[in-house]
């Protein structure tokens, strides 16, 4: 990422950059930056934008090849194109030898690095993977923003808004500028006005409803239950999201048990650390025999669901009750 900041800061640019990755905030606007600093005065007669898969290659080439009106360059931003999952062979010999007018920026989901434009690329310009960051990042980043409209937030509270709204930097940034409105007047961000104003992601209703089995509060637990199915989240979704917080909660407990640091179970899981804290707090109601035999039960659940024995509302609601229920 500080090669492409480089590229714009200095004006020396590579004539092909590929983005792709899970971070889709950071990549859009990499990408927004990169296109402004190659066509600022948005030039719409030398720009041309795809998007999607099913791009015709030789109408994108015969547009490539044509020169420039009254331009240093042609600049040309492909989007979700598939050209780095599949055969494009065409276009990657082309790419071997472009014009020096000719500016690609390619902004991909994901990519084949065995690829034939993936290797061309890689031979003639520059490529950026953007992953997810990681949680000192991503807490350093949202007190930065904070605090360029003057608020504060302790660390304590700023661990509880992400465990509630999750890592995406897009949906961060969004619920930091509801908090920065309701906070108006005041310079601190609390965990009230968190509660108040920050909607949980779904995943994170799952562990609360989690949380709420493990602590044998199964009014609660239902209660959650219920509302996921009013937001229109399908049982089977929610039958996925349980299952793999068990598998969490499972893999925790036999860590932990083996002296696994909080940072080692994070890795493994691929959650932020602190994060780590709130699932071995809810691993600690179950023995590893029990969590291993509700691993098995959500498999069953799935398969009963799937041949008709068990309808897929009522298999979570049992799930639900079976391990919310006291001892």
């Amino acid at each position: 990422m500080k090669s492409v900041q480089e590229d714009i800061k200095t004006g020396n640019f590579k004539q092909i950059y590929l983005f792709y990755g899970e971070e889709s905030y950071l990549k859009q606007q990499y990408k927004q930056n990169l296109v402004k600093a190659l066509n600022p005065q948005e030039d719409t007669m030398n720009f041309g934008h795809y998007e999607g898969k099913g791009i015709n290659i030789k109408e994108l080439i015969d547009l490539c090849e044509t020169i420039p009106f009254f331009a240093e360059r042609r600049v040309m931003l492909l989007e979700d194109t598939g050209f780095f999952k599949s055969k494009c062979e065409e276009l990657a010999d082309y790419i071997k030898s472009i014009p020096d007018y000719l500016y690609l920026i390619f902004v991909e989901s994901e990519v084949d690095k065995r690829n034939k434009m993936y290797k061309a690329v890689k031979n003639a310009g520059r490529i950026v993977e953007f992953s997810k960051q990681d949680e000192k990042t991503l807490m350093r980043w949202a007190a930065g923003f904070l605090g360029k409209a003057g608020k504060k937030i302790t660390q304590k509270d700023m661990e509880m808004f992400l465990t509630k709204v999750g890592t995406d930097m897009g949906n961060i940034r969004m619920e930091m500028e509801k908090l920065i409105s309701y906070t108006a007047g005041r310079d601190v961000v609390t965990a009230q006005d968190i509660e108040a104003v920050c909607v949980t992601q779904t995943t994170n209703k799952i562990f609360d409803m989690v949380r709420a089995v493990t602590e044998k509060n199964q009014k609660k637990a239902l209660e959650l239950y219920y509302d996921l199915l009013t937001l229109k989240e399908p049982p089977m979704r929610i039958l996925f999201l349980l299952a793999k917080q068990f598998r969490q909660l499972l893999l925790t407990k036999k860590m932990s048990g083996e002296g696994a640091s909080q940072n080692e179970i994070a890795a493994k899981l691929g959650v932020p650390s602190f994060v780590v804290r709130n699932v071995a707090a809810c691993a600690r109601a179950y023995t590893v025999k029990e969590l291993e035999q509700a691993v098995m039960d959500f498999v069953d659940a799935e398969e009963a669901v799937k041949t008709g024995r068990l309808g897929d509302v009522l298999s979570v609601e049992l799930l639900i009750i079976k391990y919310s229920s006291g001892r």
